[in-house]
């Protein structure tokens, strides 16, 4: 944690995190980063990375300040990327630019840059401080951070219930448990994620599109980009004119069968089933972010007791739906109070009737 900051510099990497906040549903798979540049204490350039393979938010910054970037100081929300990917180095331009200090939120958990960017700054004659509001700057990319770290996807399970803890009629009827303003949060959800997950037993029954249904105009960007949706499909029941399959976006089934389908991965089976860790394993490889899960209990469950999820996203409707009606979560075995699962309570908010809690499951 850098040492002697002041007000100051906190105000201005505020600025660089709401600037990054920007990119929540544009930049997928890299991650949201804002810039601002300060001279004799007035900001002289500011950016962020709006879409991935265009200018980072360090070039943005320094093009809008031009020449008087010579002698000023950076606020980056993520150290600032020493090797050439889609862009060049971002650490050079600031280099080249005759900027005399950076000041960074965290150092980049990306193994390519993981302190070469700060080191490549710090060769230059060229201080450095790292460590300002970080835990907010990884609150804007867990799916990034985790996925750098461990190379897992940040997973996030949403569910909605009654207030009794129910999610379908025993039919199976589920539409509409809460209103429009908790639906239109999750569009939200699937908008900033990188692949939307559900099962087979989803598909079948009610037949979702799984897609972004907002507009770019309510999202705030140039072009929607729409999530890549993933069904875990075991057994390749998936029916050929599924909706979504036919949505915009892509779509890939996930089972453990040899096939030859153009959508179709196979991965590795575990107790009959799709092997939900190879699963994420294999989207952590194809660049995938945030995995965002909306499916029945017994998947839901079938991630949270294996460890999976990241967090889970409950909406609760003010009804109750009775006894006969679906629970929230599959869970066998969990017979004695120790066996709980504890939740770590994050957010808790109403959206018009409904709740909506946000919270981190506490593995043992």
């Amino acid at each position: 944690m850098p040492v002697d900051m002041s007000d100051q510099d906190h105000t201005f990497m505020q600025r660089a995190l709401r600037l990054a906040q920007k990119g929540l549903y544009s930049t997928d798979p890299n991650p949201r980063v804002g810039c601002v540049l300060v001279k004799h204490g007035d900001i002289v350039g500011e950016g962020w990375h709006q879409i991935s393979g265009e200018p980072h938010a360090e070039v943005l910054a320094l093009g809008q300040a031009g020449d008087n970037a010579k002698g000023a100081v950076a606020y980056v929300t993520l150290e600032p990327c020493s090797h050439t990917g889609k862009t060049p180095p971002c650490a050079d331009a600031l280099v080249q630019a005759g900027v005399i200090k950076v000041i960074v939120a965290m150092q980049d958990p990306n193994p390519q840059v993981a302190g070469q960017g700060l080191k490549r700054l710090q060769d230059n004659g060229i201080e450095v401080e790292s460590g300002l509001m970080e835990a907010q700057a990884r609150a804007l990319n867990p799916g990034f951070i985790k996925r750098m770290e461990t190379g897992l996807p940040y997973v996030r399970v949403k569910l909605a219930m009654s207030l009794d803890g129910r999610t379908a009629m025993a039919s199976g009827e589920s539409q509409w448990i809460t209103g429009d303003a908790a639906r239109q949060d999750v569009q939200l959800l699937r908008a900033r994620s990188s692949a939307v997950l559900t099962g087979i037993g989803t598909v079948l029954s009610d037949d979702p599109s799984m897609n972004v249904r907002l507009s770019a105009e309510e999202l705030g960007v140039a072009k929607i980009r729409q999530p890549l949706r993933v069904v875990l499909d075991s057994a390749l029941r998936f029916p050929g004119k599924a909706k979504i399959a036919e949505a915009d976006g892509a779509v890939v089934i996930m089972t453990t069968l040899k096939n030859d389908l153009a959508n179709a991965v196979q991965i590795a089976e575990k107790d009959s089933h799709v092997d939900l860790e190879a699963a994420l394993k294999y989207l952590a490889e194809k660049e995938i972010n945030e995995v965002h899960v909306e499916a029945g209990a017994i998947l839901s469950g079938a991630f949270l007791q294996q460890q999976l999820v990241d967090e889970i996203v409950v909406y609760m409707a003010p009804h109750i739906m009775g006894d006969e009606a679906r629970g929230l979560f599959s869970l066998p075995g969990l017979s004695k109070m120790k066996d709980r699962i504890s939740l770590d309570i994050q957010d808790v908010r109403m959206l018009a009737k409904d709740l909506r809690i946000i919270a981190k499951p506490v593995y043992s």
